[in-house]
């Protein structure tokens, strides 16, 4: 289901551009079937403005394209067996993420490493999740986990299925450097690799080097910053420097490894490559907030303006992952969250606090442009609320 409806008197409109964060002379948002329409002042949207079914108002508080969590452990319905918790993805919607992306359904309970059966379950998740929105998130599920019983007739039949993600560093490969082909067949059919970095995670996982990364060369360096254990410095300049690997920022990773990266990216002017997941649920948990902490640890000791940081868990993960949302402009997908200052914050706005390392109160979600909560029931309370017309008495009784 997509929705109609106008979002008003926004103080701060932020489009998960990093390169023009915030845009300016605008207050209005409009979503039509849920995709933005336009975006500009509320005086010259006044038509499409009476004419939406729903319109919110932000209150004068910061407007923002939905996090992205670009690595998110699901693996059937709104369940994770790693944690045993139920509903967990339906949470992290009140934690600002409209999207996540899957980095392999690896905690599956006896998951496969046959080439029809590690097949057979990237399909299912994708299909399964193509048409269930826990919370109206959008799940980009069915990642592949790369196996050497892959053959190059598997990725055509893994492309025609639709199947565009898959995970490399949990097969049963002797050495890492053995998945080289898998890797390269995967890419040849459009589908988008991510590869573990850095130490091993869980049991049947294996390090992953440097040298591992430059010879199989996925798309995207997984947690680069650790997962939980990071690569050191010399290895995670060499993969900035003599690669074109997207460089993945993680919660549950090294903070310190995080804050130098994403300074140094800044510097290099690589800052396109940087995105940001959670990594989570695993052995670090289940948490709702691991996207907009991340944010604002990063924006608070890395020293990045917020807006920046923010685009780097939206637009830059669009891009990489060649979604459909994460900016906030007109073809884009309608997922937007409003948010302010928490109440008590020594911060007069989201991104005042998220520069101290407040995490900002979540007033409004909406995804595909249907209003899924008012008050988040996992963020502090905003200072400024936003409100809908007309009221919406079973949203705003979500809260806790």
């Amino acid at each position: 289901m997509n929705g109609d409806l106008a979002v008003v008197n926004a103080g701060v409109i932020l489009s998960g551009d990093w390169r023009n964060p915030i845009i300016q002379g605008a207050d209005t948002v409009i979503v039509r079937d849920g995709l933005i329409t336009a975006i500009g002042m509320y005086t010259d949207l006044q038509a499409e403005i009476d004419r939406s079914p729903i319109v919110v108002d932000a209150e004068g508080t910061t407007v923002a394209p939905g996090l992205i969590d670009s690595h998110c452990h699901v693996v059937l319905g709104d369940y994770t067996p790693r944690q045993k918790t139920v509903d967990f993805l339906e949470s992290y919607v009140h934690g600002g993420i409209t999207r996540v992306v899957s980095p392999g359904e690896i905690h599956a309970p006896g998951r496969p490493h046959d080439a029809t059966g590690v097949k057979a379950l990237a399909i299912a998740a994708k299909s399964c999740f193509d048409n269930f929105h826990p919370g109206g998130m959008t799940v980009h599920a069915g990642a592949v986990v790369l196996e050497p019983t892959l053959r190059e007739k598997d990725f055509r039949q893994l492309e025609k299925a639709g199947v565009r993600l898959a995970k490399f560093g949990f097969g049963l490969y002797s050495d890492p450097s053995d998945g080289a082909d898998q890797v390269r067949w995967a890419r040849e059919h459009g589908i988008k690799v991510m590869c573990h970095s850095g130490g091993a995670s869980i049991p049947g996982s294996k390090p992953i080097t440097p040298d591992h990364l430059l010879e199989l060369a996925p798309d995207v360096c997984g947690h680069i910053n650790g997962g939980p254990t990071s690569l050191d410095i010399d290895g995670v300049d060499r993969v900035m420097d003599e690669t074109e690997m997207a460089l993945q920022l993680v919660q549950a990773g090294n903070l310190q490894s995080a804050v130098r990266i994403i300074r140094r990216a800044e510097e290099r002017d690589v800052y396109d490559r940087v995105v940001i997941g959670s990594d989570t649920p695993t052995g670090t948990g289940v948490m709702p907030l691991g996207v907009i902490k991340t944010v604002a640890e990063l924006s608070s000791l890395g020293g990045i303006a917020p807006e920046k940081v923010w685009a780097a868990a939206t637009g830059n993960n669009a891009v990489t992952w060649e979604l459909p949302a994460g900016f906030l402009a007109p073809g884009k997908a309608g997922d937007i969250v409003i948010m302010d200052a928490p109440w008590g914050s020594t911060r007069d706005d989201a991104l005042g606090a998220l520069s101290l390392g407040d995490i900002p109160g979540i007033s409004a979600v909406i995804t595909g442009g249907i209003l899924r909560t008012l008050r988040s029931r996992n963020t502090p309370q905003a200072a400024r609320a936003a409100s809908v017309t007309p009221r919406q008495m079973h949203l705003e009784s979500a809260g806790h």
